[in-house]
């Protein structure tokens, strides 16, 4: 190649004779600007944030200075000083042109300059970028093969749509260019082309069949990431490339490189720590993931070489380890055989044993993506995963607090929660709410006893303190009135010793779930606390201890007194401690006590709280005119019926995010729609309130205006001037019962696509109608970050409870709960957003619900 045709050194005639003499007289006549490196000197010798912009200016003005001179020969370094100054922050854009200016030069030089201010001061928005397509075809069709690198990479950086239209022919010709120097940069710029234009891949296809023939491994790492940009953009495309037979057999091609790669020998160019070239390992491996996933004949094609690789590679170096987490994803996402996937289990083991904590993460993510696809070969690791608790790093306990859930089992319920307790005894505040709840529903399933059960319960209860949700503590109460009568009498006591040294060590304002299921449980089986035959049941825990001493009714009521007139406790916990103090009075026999009781519950008739006033006023009144009536309203609750938790008001931390920008993009081309996430006022989570529908409302239920059975669950608020009015608080009590009526129930299948199924169970309820969001999901692998959004028009009311989960396993199920008030009993209509992701991928669905019964709100 001579001079003439390569650019740079043209031929001494008369034309660039005279340019060089000018350029050289304007050099004298002109000030030379300051070099770059002296500019950064000074820039990084100010002092301060002023002193920085003065000399920024200062030099800004000389540059545009320089710039209203058409042929400028400091031209090139004024960009470069120009793109620094961008680099800080400070704006550059006036500094557009000058680059195309430098763009079309000759120079090599000035050409590098400029097409890296192309790609720091363009963008498609604007207008001078329309300018540089030419520059880049001529450019492209250039002799010398580092002027066609520089255009491309430029368009792969900044191409629009429509350049990318019109240069594409050009790229796909490079890309069968015999220098590989240029094949690879064609091959990354088709990259980048077919990620702004899908439309072109088909464009690209012909030309990449050639590209895993190469030798050059730049050529053959570029080519893979092209072909593994098309397969997960086009399953058309991956299905061509599985199909293709023979030579063209994707597949062969790959493994054999890869075991080229492992079985090759040192060889300098290449080697990363012993490890020859392991970016291309990790690409190859990348790729074959995604042609052997659902594909059982190419997946035995490649287990002999993830074998090999899994065995063969070095674990001493971070590059081995590379290339083992990228086999181990391979491993498992292919339909691998089984002693393999056991293989890659164990090294995901024995990376939770690495120093480095990114390691120990990595491995405790993967795992608790493929638990379920082998849950036996991930148990063996157990004890490591538990070890992990104990670590400092927030990121990695947190995984390793959901990977233990995960591996709960009737066989080692007892175990993992033993660990798990400690865990959650010692544990920030950020993770008590979710693991206390996760323990929550693992003791309930798994329990091997009731006993036990209970025991685990009020451990939760205690070490979690304030950080327990809502639903916990309802869900504790459900399962104690269930209980067979000696273990009721069993959560008695041993809840009553937890509240004794509560209200002694005066730490019970950090343990309100607790003390309001101590409150409730102790008010409906009090008799059984302080009656001889406590003395028959035996209180000793799985540690052998016996710490029970049964009360006398005297204690009791001063315990209860000093929590009343505490000043930390909160409004809620009172209500529960006031009810249950009422509740004793039918069950302690001697009469001072009882006499205490009322004197104490006197008091509340004049307190500052309205709803403790209500509740002290009404309860006195059991004790003047409806003393009569006293121990058949305040006897015992029949056992709760299990079911999804019925609160009002949830812990803000336990709700999703509203997303607001969301939904107004979900109601758009609708009527107004209200939504129930934004109706739900912020609370502390320590307050754990369910305002004045409190299931210890027992006195609640009576109809003021139309007989009916009394439920325990529905309050009752009777109020005048701020104070109860007495005489109607009997009101109807002795009008003819009326038969319950069986809630009916409907399915309604709301929305179906990627294997998971969103079903609402609508319950019919008066002007209040029940919605039960049911999901499930028939994927192969596990969702997570799973989350339901639902809409309804103004004339509605929508309350939506906590959902059980947000991680949705193979063949798993999420629930929750929705409330629709509908006074207007008008039909429903219901927009639905859910949102998850599988596999990596975020994934978005919404639908619209209108097909719910005409009697809904009967």
């Amino acid at each position: 190649m001579n001079g003439s045709e390569s650019g740079f050194n043209p031929a001494f005639n008369i034309a660039t004779i005279k340019q060089v003499v000018n350029e050289a007289i304007e050099r004298v006549r002109m000030q030379t600007p300051t070099r770059l490196r002296d500019l950064i000197r000074q820039i990084r010798a100010a002092r301060t944030a002023a002193e920085e912009r003065s000399v920024v200016n200062k030099e800004c003005a000389y540059i545009r200075s320089t710039f209203r001179e058409e042929d400028s020969v400091w031209r090139c370094r004024n960009i470069a000083k120009l793109l620094y100054i961008h680099m800080l922050g400070y704006p550059a854009h006036f500094g557009q042109l000058e680059c195309l200016k430098l763009i079309a030069s000759p120079r090599f030089t000035d050409k590098r300059v400029g097409y890296l201010g192309a790609m720091l001061l363009l963008d498609e928005r604007q207008d001078v970028h329309l300018l540089i397509t030419n520059c880049l075809k001529n450019d492209l069709n250039s002799n010398t093969q580092f002027v066609v690198g520089l255009a491309l990479c430029t368009l792969g950086a900044i191409a629009s749509p429509e350049m990318a239209r019109d240069l594409a022919s050009e790229v796909e010709r490079l890309i069968k260019s015999p220098n590989a120097y240029i094949k690879k940069k064609a091959a990354l710029c088709a990259f980048r082309i077919i990620r702004r234009v899908p439309d072109l891949m088909e464009m690209f296809l012909p030309a990449t069949r050639s590209l895993l023939t190469e030798k050059n491994h730049g050529v053959l790492i570029t080519g893979v990431t092209l072909i593994t940009e098309m397969c997960e953009n086009s399953p058309d495309t991956l299905n061509h490339f599985k199909k293709e037979s023979g030579q063209r057999e994707i597949v062969p091609n790959l493994v054999r490189i890869l075991k080229n790669l492992i079985l090759a020998g040192y060889s300098p160019e290449h080697d990363v720590s012993g490890v020859s070239d392991p970016f291309l390992q990790v690409k190859i491996l990348r790729l074959l993931r995604i042609l052997g996933k659902n594909d059982a004949e190419a997946s035995e094609a490649m287990n002999d070489i993830l074998a090999q690789v899994a065995t063969n590679t070095e674990t001493s170096k971070n590059v081995g380890n590379t290339i083992l987490y990228e086999t181990v994803l391979s491993i498992m996402d292919i339909k691998s055989e089984s002693s393999l996937r056991v293989l890659a289990i164990n090294i995901l083991g024995r990376f939770l044993l690495n120093n480095d904590k990114n390691i120990r993460y990595v491995a405790l993510n993967t795992l608790l993506r493929t638990v379920h696809v082998d849950t036996s070969a991930v148990q063996r690791h157990r004890t490591t995963i538990l070890e992990c608790l104990k670590d400092p790093d927030v990121s990695i306990r947190r995984r390793a607090m959901e990977l233990s859930f995960a591996l709960i089992n009737s066989q080692n319920i007892r175990a993992m929660m033993k660990e798990l307790l400690l865990f959650l005894e010692r544990s920030d505040p950020e993770f008590k709410a979710h693991c206390s709840s996760a323990m929550v529903l693992a003791a309930e399933r798994y329990a091997p006893s009731s006993k036990w059960h209970l025991d685990t319960l009020f451990q939760v209860l205690l070490k979690a303190g304030n950080y327990l949700r809502d639903d916990t503590v309802s869900s504790t109460l459900q399962i104690v009135s269930a209980a067979p009568g000696e273990r009721q009498a069993y959560a008695a006591m041993r809840l009553w010793s937890s509240l004794e040294r509560s209200a002694v060590c005066a730490d019970a304002t950090e343990k309100q779930p607790l003390v309001q299921v101590a409150a409730w449980t102790i008010g409906e089986y009090g008799d059984m606390l302080v009656s001889e035959a406590s003395n028959a049941i035996s209180m000793v825990d799985d540690d052998g201890v016996d710490d029970f001493t049964r009360p006398s009714e005297e204690y009791v009521i001063d315990i209860y007194q000093k929590l009343l007139w505490s000043t930390q406790l909160s409004i809620t916990t009172k209500e529960y401690l006031l009810l249950s103090l009422a509740k004793l009075s039918t069950r302690l026999t001697t009469k001072p006590s009882q006499d205490k009781i009322r004197v104490i519950i006197d008091t509340f008739g004049s307190h500052i709280h309205i709803e403790l006033q209500q509740r002290g006023v009404e309860l006195s009144q059991l004790y003047k005119q409806y003393a009569h009536l006293r121990p058949a309203l305040l006897e015992r609750m029949p056992p709760m019926e299990a079911g999804a938790p019925e609160h009002d008001a949830e812990p803000e931390h336990d709700k999703p995010p509203p997303e607001q920008d969301a939904l107004l993009d979900l109601i758009i081309g609708s009527e107004p729609l209200s939504n129930g996430d934004m109706e739900h006022a912020p609370a502390p989570p320590t307050n754990n309130n369910s305002t004045t529908n409190d299931i210890l409302d027992l006195l609640s239920g009576l109809d003021l205006s139309t007989p009916s059975v009394p439920t325990p669950t529905t309050a009752v608020s009777v109020t005048n001037n701020n104070m109860a009015t007495p005489s109607l608080l009997l009101d109807g009590l002795f009008a003819p019962a009326q038969p319950p009526v069986q809630p009916q129930e409907t399915v309604v299948r709301a929305l179906e696509r990627n294997g998971v199924l969103v079903e609402l169970v609508a319950q019919r309820g008066g002007d209040t109608a029940a919605l039960t969001m049911r999901a499930r999901s028939s994927a192969s692998t596990t969702i997570t970050d799973f989350l339901f959004q639902a809409a309804v028009p103004r004339t509605f009311r929508l309350d939506m409870m906590s959902p059980s989960g947000t991680v949705l396993t193979p063949q798993g199920e999420i629930t929750q709960l929705l409330k629709i008030t509908n006074p207007s009993k008008t039909p429903l209509r219901l927009r639905i957003r859910v949102s998850y992701n599988i596999d990596g991928n975020p994934i978005l669905e919404q639908a619209e619900v209108n097909n719910f019964p005409p009697d809904l709100f009967n």
